[in-house]
C-alpha cells in the first residue's frame, strides 16, 4: 500500500470513530494509533493533519489530538449565478474567445482511488524520485548565508550558467531565466512570442498543458501533422503561410505523446521555415533526462544549433525529480528576451531562492548522474516489460515503434472504438488511462489512449494494469 492510501484510509477509520469521544475528549497518543492500525508515525501524523484540516479535531503540540467543537451550521452561501454572464461575456471585436479548461491537464494530475493502477501520471513514481539526495539538497540549502532572502529576478547566476552549459551552444547564462517549473515557462513564451488573438502552430497530437495555455491566452492553436520523425517540414511551411501565424511549439525530443524525434535532415528546416516565416519556435525541451540510454547520442537541443534567435527554449528539473520541484528555465536572445523577462516579473517576481539553491544543490551533487542513469535503465526496463505484456495480451494496442525515451506509450485504438468508453471501462476495471482527444487540438482524431509506465510502482503493477485493461478488450473490436 502506498503512502497516500495509508493516510486515506487511516484518516477514515479515525472519521468514523470520532462519536466515541467527546467535545474536547483526547484521542488515543500517536504511538497507541501506530501500534493499533499498524502504520508509520508519519502516517498518523498526516490522517490526524488532515482531520484538522476539515475541523473535526484540534491538535495541540506536545498535548495530542481532541474532538473539535461541532462546526455551526454554513451561512446561506449567496446566489453566484450572475457570474455567469459576466464569465461569458467577451469584448467586442474580441477574436478569439478565450477560455480556461484544464480538464486535459487534469487528466494527469488527478489521482485516482486507491487500488486503481495509474498508467495516466506524468510523473515519477515515489520510488524512483531522488528522495534522499533532494532532502539532503535542501538542507544543505537552508544553511546557506542568505538562503531565504530576495534572488535576482532572472534567477541565481550559478543556477543560471548551470542551465546554459545543459543547452549548450551559443547559450550564456545571460540568455537564461530560472522559471518556476516548465508549464510556467511555456505560458510566459507563448504571451511574449504570440499576438493576442492570433494563431499558433502546434504538433499534432501534442501536450494538452499547451493547448489550455494557448486558449486561455486568447490564442488559437492550429494543428500541424507528423510521423515518425517528428513534424512534416512542408506542412510546417504551409501553415504558417496560410495562418500568419508567429509561433510554432513543438518538442523535438520524445515528443509527448508519441515519443517522436526530431529527424536530423528536419531540424535545420524546421529553424529555416520559422526563420523565413518572421515567427519563433518554442522548444519545450520537457524530456531531455529521460532518455533510455542514460542520454548518449541524444541530439542537442535546437537551441544550441540556433544563431538567429529564432528558438525560445523551454526546459525543467520536474520531469526528473518530483512534481514539487517546480524549477525549470527559459533561454532566448535577442528583444524577446527582454519581453520574457518583464512577463516573468509581473506574473510571479521571481522564483523563490530556498528551491533555486535546493535546484543548484542537487545538480552539483554526486547523486545526480547516478540518479540520471538510474532512471533511464528503469524506464527503458519498464518499456519492454509493458512491450512484452502488450503483445502477449492487447496486441492491437502495440504501436510499430517505441520510443527510445520518455515515459509514455501512444497507442491507437482499433476505428470504429469508442474511446471515452474505453477509458471509463478501464477505470472500472481499476487501470486509469488518459484519453487520446485531449491531446488533439483542433483535427478529428482517431481513437487513442496514452499508457504512461512512470507512475506506478514497478513492473509487476504494469503486468497487472495490462492484465486488467484486457478485460475490456471486447471493446475494442475484432482485431485484438
Amino acid at each position: 500500500m502506498n503512502q497516500s492510501s495509508s493516510v486515506e484510509e487511516l484518516a477514515d477509520l479515525l472519521r468514523a470513530e470520532l462519536h466515541r469521544y467527546s467535545v474536547g475528549g483526547k484521542l488515543p497518543s500517536s504511538r497507541a494509533l501506530v501500534e493499533r492500525y499498524r502504520v508509520s508515525p508519519v502516517t498518523v501524523t498526516r490522517a490526524l493533519a488532515r482531520l484538522s484540516a476539515e475541523g473535526l479535531v484540534v491538535t495541540r503540540p506536545g498535548a495530542g489530538a481532541y474532538r473539535a467543537e461541532p462546526r455551526s451550521r454554513a451561512a446561506d452561501p449567496g446566489d453566484t449565478s450572475w457570474q455567469e454572464v459576466a464569465l461569458s461575456a467577451e469584448p467586442a471585436g474580441e477574436a478569439v474567445p478565450r477560455s480556461v479548461d484544464a480538464s486535459g491537464v487534469l487528466v494527469t494530475l488527478s489521482r485516482p482511488p486507491a487500488g486503481v493502477i495509474e498508467l495516466n501520471g506524468g510523473y515519477l513514481h515515489p520510488s524512483l524520485q531522488p528522495e534522499r539526495a533532494m532532502a539532503a539538497a535542501l538542507a544543505r540549502a537552508g544553511r546557506r548565508p542568505g538562503a531565504w532572502s530576495r534572488p535576482p529576478v532572472d534567477g541565481l547566476p550559478e543556477l543560471r550558467d548551470w542551465f546554459a552549459r545543459e543547452i549548450g551552444g551559443r547559450v550564456t547564462a545571460a540568455d537564461v531565466l530560472v522559471t518556476a517549473g516548465g508549464q510556467s515557462a511555456l505560458a510566459t513564451a507563448l504571451r511574449a512570442a504570440a499576438p493576442p488573438g492570433s494563431a499558433v502552430l502546434v504538433e499534432s497530437p501534442t501536450y494538452p498543458g499547451m493547448l489550455a495555455i494557448a486558449r486561455s491566452s486568447g490564442l488559437r492553436p492550429v494543428p500541424v501533422p507528423g510521423d515518425a520523425d517528428g513534424v512534416r517540414p512542408e506542412l510546417l511551411a504551409a501553415a504558417f503561410e496560410a495562418t500568419g501565424a508567429r509561433v510554432f511549439v513543438c518538442q523535438p525530443l520524445f515528443q509527448n505523446p508519441t515519443g517522436a524525434v526530431l529527424a536530423a535532415d528536419r531540424r535545420a528546416e524546421v529553424l529555416r521555415i520559422a526563420r523565413e516565416a518572421g515567427a519563433f519556435v518554442v522548444e519545450d525541451d520537457f524530456a531531455r533526462h529521460l532518455g533510455h540510454e542514460g542520454g548518449a547520442g541524444l541530439p542537442a537541443p535546437l537551441a544550441a544549433e540556433d544563431a538567429d534567435g529564432v528558438v525560445v527554449h523551454v526546459r525543467s528539473l520536474t520531469k526528473i525529480t518530483s512534481p514539487s520541484l517546480r524549477v525549470g528555465a527559459l533561454a532566448a536572445h535577442g528583444p524577446v528576451l527582454e519581453r520574457l523577462r518583464a512577463i516573468q516579473v509581473v506574473d510571479s517576481f521571481f522564483v523563490p531562492r530556498p528551491l533555486q539553491e535546493t535546484a543548484l544543490e542537487l545538480v552539483g551533487a554526486p547523486a545526480w548522474p547516478r540518479h540520471l542513469r538510474a532512471v533511464g535503465a528503469e524506464l527503458r526496463h519498464r518499456r519492454e516489460v509493458l512491450r512484452r505484456a502488450l503483445a502477449a495480451r492487447l496486441p492491437a494496442l502495440l504501436p510499430p515503434r517505441l520510443p527510445e525515451g520518455g515515459y509514455q506509450v501512444w497507442a491507437r485504438l482499433p476505428e470504429g472504438t469508442d474511446e471515452a468508453a474505453f477509458v471509463a471501462a478501464a477505470l472500472h476495471a481499476g487501470v486509469a488511462i488518459a484519453p487520446g482527444r485531449p491531446f488533439f487540438s483542433a483535427e478529428a482524431a482517431s481513437p487513442h489512449v496514452r499508457l504512461s509506465f512512470a507512475g506506478v510502482a514497478g513492473a509487476a503493477e504494469l503486468t497487472e494494469g495490462v492484465d486488467r485493461l484486457a478485460t475490456c478488450a471486447d471493446l475494442l473490436g475484432a482485431r485484438v
